[in-house]
C-alpha cells in the first residue's frame, strides 16, 4: 500500500513528538520530515515534496500566524500539496483566513481534539485527495446563532451548516430534495438577511455574512475551478451549455493511450522521490504534446495517459491530430531521456495505442463527484493497440489509419487477435524516427 507522506511542523518539541507518535500508529501515513518554524516548514516541503503538511498555527519568529502563511507559501510553490493547520484557538476567523482563497486541500483542526476518533488521520486523507475539513467545533461556532441574532429558521441554519462544510450547491439541493436554482436563491436571500444584520452591528450576522460571501465568491470563480478539475474544453462547454452535464453524446473520436514500458522494474530500482520527479516531468511533456495537437487529456493512471481527439468539441481531423500527438509525445520523451541520461537516471520506454470509432461521452458519477467519461469499444481497442506497441512505438487500429490518411509511414502488422475480440483486428505500426 502506498503511504501518504507528511511533513510535521510545531515549535513545541513535546507536542511535535506527541503528534508524530499518534500518526505513527496509522499504517497509511509516513512522516518524512519535521520542522519547528516558518522557514523550516517551507524548506522541508520544497525539499521533500510531501503529499501533506501538518503545521501549528503559531510558530517562530513572531508567533502570530506563521502556520497560515506557511500553508499559503507551500501551496503557491507546490499547488498539489494538502495542508492541515492545527490550532489551540477556536475563533472561526482563523479558519476563514486559512480558507479565504479556496477550501480545496486545506483542513483546520483544534489541537485538543486531534486524537478524537482518528480526526487528524481523516483530515490528512481528505486534503491529500484534494478535499477539505473544518473541525466540527469550528463549524458549530460558524453556524450557531449568536445571542444577538436569532432570526434564522432551523432550515436556514441547516443550509448555513452545509455551506460551512464546503458542500456544493448541487449536493445541498440533492440532500434537501430541491432544485439547485432554489438553493441558489435561498443562499442569496440569506446573504441579504445577514447583510442587514451586519449593518445593524450584530456580530453573529457579520461573521456568517463573511462565510457566505466567501461561498459566493467561490461560485463566481466556478469556471476557473472547473477548468482545473475537468478535461480541457469541457469546463467552457459546461459554462456555455448548462444542460450538457446531464446529456450523453454519441461522438466519433480518436482515443490515444500511452504507457511507460517496464515501469514496475524502474520503480523497484529508483528512489521514490526521484521517480516522482521523473513521472511529473513525463506527464507535463505528454500533456503538452496532446494539447498542442488539439487533444483533450482525459486522465492519468500511474504512468499511463489517456487522451481523446474530437471531444468534448467535435473536430473532423481528429485521427490525424492523434497521430501527430503520438509522434510529438515520442519526440518529447526522447528529449527527457537524453536529459535524464546526464543525471544517471533510467529512461522511459513509451508505447502508444490509437483507435478511432464511436463512443458515448458523458459526465458520470454522483452528486458529490463527477468525471467526464468515454464509453465504448473504441476505448478498449486503443488499450489493446497500446499492448501491441512493444517494446515501444505507436500502433494504430485500421480505423485510425483510414481516417488519418495514408501519407503517414504505416507498416502493416497483419490481423491480430486481441483480448475481448472474437475476430482479428488489423493493426499498423507507425514507422517514424
Amino acid at each position: 500500500m502506498e503511504r501518504i507522506t507528511v511533513v510535521l511542523a510545531d515549535d513545541n518539541l513535546i507536542v511535535r513528538e506527541g503528534v508524530r507518535a499518534l500518526l505513527g500508529r496509522d499504517a497509511a501515513l509516513e512522516i518524512v520530515g519535521l520542522a519547528a518554524d516558518y522557514a523550516e516548514v517551507v524548506a522541508a516541503a520544497v525539499r521533500l515534496r510531501p503529499q501533506v503538511v501538518v503545521t501549528d498555527i503559531r510558530m517562530p519568529p513572531t508567533y502570530q500566524d506563521e502556520g497560515i502563511e506557511a500553508a499559503r507559501e507551500v501551496r503557491k510553490l507546490l499547488p498539489g500539496t494538502g495542508v492541515v493547520v492545527l490550532s489551540q484557538y477556536d475563533d472561526p476567523d482563523y479558519a476563514i483566513r486559512l480558507l479565504d482563497e479556496g477550501a480545496a486541500g486545506y483542513a483546520y483542526l483544534l489541537k485538543d481534539r486531534v486524537a478524537d476518533a482518528g480526526l487528524l488521520g481523516r483530515a490528512i486523507r481528505e486534503v491529500a485527495a484534494g478535499g477539505s475539513l473544518i473541525d466540527p467545533a469550528i463549524v458549530r461556532e460558524l453556524v450557531t446563532p449568536a445571542h444577538d441574532d436569532g432570526r434564522l429558521s432551523p432550515a436556514e441554519e441547516d443550509l448555513l451548516h452545509q455551506v460551512a462544510q464546503g458542500r456544493t450547491v448541487k449536493a445541498i439541493a440533492a440532500s434537501r430534495g430541491e432544485p439547485p436554482e432554489a438553493v441558489n436563491a435561498e443562499i442569496e436571500r440569506l446573504f441579504l438577511v445577514l447583510a442587514r444584520g451586519a449593518s445593524a452591528g450584530l456580530q453573529g450576522a457579520l461573521r456568517r455574512l463573511r462565510m457566505l460571501h466567501t461561498a459566493i465568491l467561490r461560485r463566481d470563480e466556478q469556471g476557473e475551478t472547473l477548468s482545473r478539475l475537468l478535461p480541457g474544453g469541457l469546463a467552457d462547454k459546461l459554462l456555455r451549455d448548462r444542460d450538457a452535464a446531464g446529456r450523453t453524446e454519441r461522438l466519433v473520436v480518436t482515443v490515444l493511450m500511452s504507457d511507460v514500458r517496464g515501469y514496475s522494474a524502474i520503480a523497484e530500482a529508483t528512489d521514490p522521490a526521484v521517480l516522482a520527479s521523473q513521472l511529473n516531468a513525463h506527464r507535463r511533456a505528454m500533456n503538452a504534446a496532446i494539447l498542442s495537437a488539439g487533444g483533450t487529456v482525459m486522465q492519468y493512471v500511474g504512468d499511463a495517459v489517456m487522451a481523446v481527439f474530437g471531444a468534448p468539441d467535435p473536430t473532423p481531423d481528429h485521427a490525424a491530430r492523434a497521430v501527430h500527438a503520438a509522434c510529438e509525445m515520442h519526440v518529447r520523451q526522447r528529449g527527457l531521456d537524453a536529459e535524464w541520461a546526464g543525471q544517471g537516471l533510467v529512461p522511459f520506454g513509451l508505447g502508444i495505442g490509437i483507435s478511432t470509432g464511436e463512443v458515448a461521452a458523458a459526465l458520470l458519477g454522483s452528486d458529490e463527484r463527477v468525471e467526464y467519461t468515454l464509453v465504448g469499444d473504441t476505448v478498449n481497442l486503443a488499450q489493446r493497440m497500446q499492448d501491441l506497441a512493444r517494446p515501444a512505438g505507436t500502433v494504430a487500429a485500421e480505423t485510425t489509419v483510414r481516417a488519418a490518411g495514408e501519407h503517414w509511414p504505416w507498416k502493416p502488422l497483419g490481423p491480430r487477435l486481441v483480448k475481448g475480440r472474437s475476430n482479428p483486428v488489423n493493426a499498423y505500426h507507425l514507422e517514424v524516427n
